[in-house]
C-alpha cells in the first residue's frame, strides 16, 4: 500500500476551508499513486483553539463526516482525519475517522491519552485503543499524537496484528523528539510501520515542530518533512521487512504474566 502524508497548518477555526484543503489533498494524493491519506489531528476545527473546538465538533455522522465521505469516495482514496467528536452525555473527544476508498466508514477512534490542561479542558478521554482495521490487505491501528508516545498503546494494536499504525498529530516544537525518536523506536520494537501526520507552522502562541514521519519495521525512517507545508509519500511494503520481524521477534517473546504484576 502506498500512503500519503499532509503536513499542514490548516484554517484555524474555518471547518470549510478544512474540508476545502482535504479534497485538494486527496486529488493530490491519489495523482501520486497513494491509496490511504493521513491529515492531522484536528484538521477540521484546528487544534490550538481552545474553547473553540467544543463549538465546532460535530457527531461521528455529522455533515462534516459525510463531506469527508464524499471526498475519499469521488477520489478514490482512503482517508484518515482528525477531529472533534461530540459524544453521549455531553463529551467531546479528540477523534481521528477512518474512511475507504468507497467513503464507508471504518473506525472512528477517540484519543485515550490527553496532553495538559488545554486538552483536559475541552476533551474526555477515550476509554478503548479499538484494534486494527483491514485496508487494501493491511490491518492498520489508529492512535492520536500523545496516544504514540505510551509503549503500551503501540503494542497492543501490534499485538493484534496491526502492520501499519497511523497518527494524527499536533506536536509542538518544543517536543520534536517526539518524531525524531519516539515514532522510529515505536515501529522497530513492534515490527510494524509508523506513520506520523503533524502539523506545521503556528496556532496563535503553539508553534508545531513539522517533522512528519513514516517509520519502518526496522526502525528505519522511509520519510520525513521538514517544518514546512508538505505532503509525504511511501510505500508499505510488509514482505520486505519479514526478516527483520524474525530477527527481533519482540511480540512473541513477551511475557506478559510479568508486566502485569508491575502495574
Amino acid at each position: 500500500m502506498r500512503i500519503a502524508l499532509f503536513q499542514t497548518q490548516g484554517s484555524p477555526g474555518d471547518v470549510e476551508a478544512n474540508i476545502t484543503a482535504a479534497e485538494e489533498a486527496a486529488a493530490r494524493a491519489k495523482a501520486g499513486g497513494a491509496d490511504l491519506l493521513i491529515l492531522p489531528e484536528m484538521f477540521l476545527s484546528g487544534y490550538a483553539i481552545g474553547e473553540l473546538a467544543f463549538e465546532l465538533a460535530e457527531s461521528a455522522d455529522g455533515d462534516s463526516a459525510r463531506r469527508m465521505a464524499e471526498a475519499a469516495r469521488r477520489h478514490a482514496i482512503a482517508i484518515l482525519y482528525g477531529h472533534g467528536e461530540h459524544g453521549e452525555g455531553g463529551h467531546c473527544y479528540d477523534a481521528a475517522t477512518l474512511v475507504d476508498a468507497r467513503g464507508r466508514h471504518r473506525t472512528t477512534y477517540r484519543k485515550a491519552h490527553l496532553f495538559g490542561d488545554d486538552e483536559r479542558t475541552v476533551y474526555s478521554p477515550g476509554n478503548d485503543l479499538g484494534h486494527p482495521h483491514g485496508l487494501n490487505g493491511l490491518r492498520v491501528g489508529v492512535l492520536v499524537s500523545y496516544d504514540a508516545e505510551f509503549p503500551e498503546a503501540v503494542r497492543a494494536l501490534a499485538a493484534h496484528g496491526a502492520d501499519l499504525i497511523c497518527v494524527p498529530a499536533a506536536l509542538p516544537e518544543s517536543r520534536r523528539k517526539v518524531a525524531e525518536l519516539l515514532v522510529p523506536a515505536r515501529a522497530a520494537e513492534n515490527g510494524c510501520f509508523v506513520a506520523y501526520a503533524n502539523r506545521c507552522w503556528r496556532e496563535h502562541e503553539t508553534a508545531y515542530a513539522g517533522l512528519s514521519t513514516v517509520a519502518a519495521p526496522d526502525g528505519s525512517v522511509l520519510a520525513r518533512a521538514g517544518r514546512d507545508e508538505d505532503m509525504l509519500f511511501a510505500n508499505i511494503d510488509v514482505p520486505a521487512y519479514h526478516r527483520t520481524r524474525d530477527a527481533s521477534p519482540y511480540l512473541d517473546d513477551r511475557r506478559p504474566e510479568l508486566y502485569a504484576a508491575a502495574e
